[in-house]
């Protein structure tokens, strides 16, 4: 809870996030808002994190999922008729030339020169409309024992599904990803575990796919969009179904769509092709390609968020000797995570970021009444950012 309590209120230090939460001997905002009875210092909370395996964080994602669902807050993130959409995607967190952990993976500079680094296969549930996101409990890219080649992100995504496939099936989600995950072996463990595939597909990554394409006549279907000024814009869709994977007789059968955005010149503003396992038909269509599009929220809502408005990412808070460094991002991606139920869900909470306006704005008055107030709770914190009135002595 103290490192926890450092994420959750989006400080980048230890030592200032102490002093500022401290309000004398018998009394600390670390007390009342994060039930922390004595502060630890940073060194302790370091000593105890790290020998600690990342998976007993697991069931802290499992419950903001939880508290999400049980209070409707997952309903602002369905789409295609009750179903929710799941990007995958990796993100490096850490790198360094000196420092070095049995957990980094390695590569070697133009220089000559070393570095270890840190990479992590992250799961966010997205939806196109708004910009909330989910994190879930992420698959960390690490040397895996008995593998004579480093570890990708494909190999992480086969172990995530493995290990969470079978509790998302009840969610009925659709995973995104880009052209990396649109192999036949990835959408297979998709398929195994109950779940749809909408990703990316180049043609230069599926040549026998696109050869099947262009001896097709695929389905075909336009959509005009009036924009503000009067200019128009025109969505394209074709698809072709039933097109293998790879070359063989084994190959997985899926279908191909494509969309074209183009302006009211005829200019082509816009193109990309996606492989999925969806039922697609005129009236769907559009809804398909706007969801598979949602996977970049991953980037955007996401690791651009954690990584430059307030999160800290890639700062290096501590990096140890065994899962330090895996610690301290799953209890950031979890600060985040809980931040998301807040804003889906916390009444008083959604009050305080309507008055405040930006994330940034929130945070920096959260981080000012704290360091001169003492708060009994996290209902008398929000009132207080709600109405501009001090709490009670």
């Amino acid at each position: 809870m103290g490192a926890f309590s450092l994420f959750f209120m989006q400080s980048e230090s230890f030592l200032a996030h102490q002093r500022r939460m401290e309000h004398g001997r018998n009394a600390s905002n670390c007390k009342t808002l994060f039930g922390i009875e004595k502060i630890p210092s940073d060194n302790h909370i370091r000593d105890l994190l790290d020998p600690a395996p990342p998976e007993l964080l697991e069931p802290c994602f499992e419950h903001t999922l939880e508290q999400m669902r049980q209070h409707g807050g997952l309903q602002n993130f369905e789409r295609l008729d009750g179903r929710l959409l799941i990007a995958l995607d990796g993100s490096e967190y850490f790198c360094s030339e000196k420092r070095g952990c049995p957990r980094c993976l390695t590569r070697k500079r133009s220089n000559g020169k070393t570095e270890n680094y840190h990479t992590l296969l992250a799961a966010t549930l997205v939806a196109p409309g708004h910009n909330r996101v989910l994190p879930l409990m992420p698959e960390f890219i690490t040397p895996q024992d008995g593998a004579e080649k480093q570890d990708c992100e494909r190999n992480a995504a086969k172990r995530w599904l493995e290990r969470n496939g079978g509790r998302m099936r009840k969610l009925r989600p659709v995973y995104l990803g880009d052209a990396l995950f649109s192999s036949q072996p990835l959408c297979a463990a998709v398929l195994a575990q109950g779940g749809d595939f909408l990703f990316v597909c180049k043609e230069d990554s599926h040549k026998t796919l696109y050869e099947f394409v262009r001896g097709a006549e695929p389905q075909r279907h336009t959509a005009n969009e009036r924009r503000m000024g009067g200019r128009t814009r025109s969505y394209r869709y074709s698809w072709v179904e039933n097109v293998p994977l790879r070359d063989g007789k084994d190959a997985l059968h899926a279908h191909w769509i494509r969309v074209e955005v183009v302006d009211q010149t005829g200019k082509v503003t816009y193109r990309s092709a996606f492989v999925t396992s969806l039922t697609i038909n005129p009236e769907n269509v559009a809804e398909i390609v706007v969801c598979a599009r949602a996977r970049w929220k991953i980037e955007n809502e996401s690791f651009n968020v954690l990584k430059n408005h307030g999160y800290h990412l890639e700062h290096n808070f501590g990096h140890g000797k065994q899962h330090l460094a895996q610690q301290f991002v799953l209890l950031n991606l979890l600060a985040f995570a809980f931040h998301t139920v807040c804003d889906s869900v916390e009444n008083l909470w959604q009050e305080a970021r309507a008055v405040l306006g930006t994330r940034k704005d929130f945070f920096t008055d959260l981080h000012t009444i704290t360091a001169y107030f003492l708060f009994p709770d996290w209902h008398a914190l929000c009132s207080a950012m709600i109405h501009g009135n001090a709490p009670s002595p």
